[in-house]
Parts: structure tokens; sequence; C-alpha cells
């Protein structure tokens, strides 16, 4: 009987047993945060699986992929901010390439203008809408006219070999006028006569079978782009013009 008392005076301990799994659950619940704020993926499917082996026999809700393939497209975007990537290299290097080809092409026209001493009616700009050629209006017409003449459709032709590229690049012809109005039957305004010189240089140039003809346009802005005061004469003669621009490849996509 004394030895029975004594058996049920002793504390019942069962309870230890899902205190500590609860204490287990804890530490790597903690554990578990502690490896996703380190965003380290394979840390964190290790301590899952782990984790989800011992107290759950099988796949539980830590073992999500959802989690995992978030912190690796998140340290996959930290490593490409840090280098630039090889397509985007390409694309510089190309830009490179197309822009060091229309300064030679720059550099052959102006010997050109240098050689046939038409400077500084004939004049060349690098911009970032491409090559520039502008023609002031002595050079193919004369005032108030489109036609061009049997001299000046020599330098068309010439210049039209220069135009000459592989690939093909897009070429604009724009034609300009100063703000004095044309008032002749043929051309009523300067609209009329702006599109002529350009329309008419176009033809030309296309005679040159080696250029494209898909490659082309040709636009009139009449007196509206004066780079230039229309106040003096010599400001009026600044604006009438022919400009060619030779595009960059980049731009033609």
């Amino acid at each position: 009987m004394k030895r029975k008392k004594k058996h049920e005076d002793h504390v019942d301990e069962s309870w230890l047993i899902p205190y500590a799994d609860i204490l287990t659950l804890l530490l790597a619940l903690f554990i578990v945060l502690f490896a996703a704020s380190e965003v380290d993926s394979k840390k964190f499917k290790a301590i899952s699986d782990s984790f989800n082996t011992e107290l759950q026999g099988g796949t539980g809700v830590l073992d999500q992929q959802a989690a995992i393939e978030i912190t690796e497209d998140t340290s996959s975007t930290a490593k490409l901010d840090e280098t630039i990537p090889i397509e985007e290299s390409e694309k510089v290097m190309s830009a490179y390439e197309d822009h060091k080809e229309l300064q030679e092409l720059q550099e052959k026209i102006e010997e050109y203008i240098t050689e046939k001493g038409l400077s500084p009616r004939l004049q060349t700009e690098l911009t970032i809408k491409g090559l520039v050629l502008k023609i002031k209006e002595g050079v193919l017409y004369q005032s108030g006219s489109a036609d061009i003449n049997e001299e000046s459709k020599v330098i068309a032709v010439e210049i039209s070999n220069l135009l000459v590229t592989d690939p093909p690049r897009n070429i604009l012809i724009d034609g300009h006028t100063d703000n004095v109005p044309a008032v002749s039957e043929e051309f009523p305004s300067n609209w009329e006569l702006s599109s002529a010189r350009a329309i008419n240089f176009m033809k030309i140039l296309l005679e040159n079978k080696k250029l494209d003809p898909k490659k082309f346009s040709a636009t009139a802005y009449g007196e509206f782009q004066p780079v230039t005061s229309n106040d003096t004469e010599a400001g009026r003669a600044e604006n009438r013009r022919v400009e060619v621009l030779i595009s960059p490849y980049k731009q033609e996509n």
C-alpha cells in the first residue's frame, strides 16, 4: 500500500513531449525565417526538406516552389544588374560602328566638296538624326526655279555615287525656301517650289541604278524650317536649300 501511494504522488511529466515538439517547431520556424531573409534559396530548400522529412514524414507546406523561385529570380536579377547583358553590348558596338561608317562617308563627301571647290555651297553635318548634306540654292537651281541644268546635274550624279552604301541606307530629301512668296504660275506658293526641288533632285539621284528607290523619300517644308533669319538677303540665301539626310541603320527599324 505504501508503494502504491508513492507512485500516485509522482508528478505526471507526459506534457513535456508535446511541449518539446512545440519548441522544436518554433526553433525550426525561426531558422527558416532567418534563411529566407538571407535570400539563400539552397539553404532554404535544404532546411525545408529536412524539416518536412523529420516532422511530417513527407511533403508539407514548406515544400513549396513559389518561395524558392522568387528568391532565385531575385538573386539572378541582382547578378544581371551588375553586368551589361551581351545583347546590349552588341547594340552599343553596332551603334558605334554605324556612327563610324557615317563619319567615313562624311569624310568622302568633304573630300569631294574640296576637290570640286564647292565649299561653302555644299556643307555636311553629322547629327543624331544622321549625316546631313546641305546644298544651297545656287548649286542646283537658279532663283525661283526647280529645274536642274546640265552642269548642276553632273554634281547631282557625283553625289549619287557617294550615297551608295552596303546595305543601303534610308535617304531623305528635304526642300526648303526663304519666306519670299512664290508668285509664278508653276509655283503658286513655296510649298510647290520646295516640293519640286526635292523631287527633281531625288529623280536625278535615282538614275543611279546602285541606289534603291525604296530607301528614298522627298519632303517639302516651304519657308517653315529656316536655319537663320530671313531679314537679310544673306539669311534668305541660307534658307533656300536642299538637304539630304543619310539615316543611321538603327533608326530604320
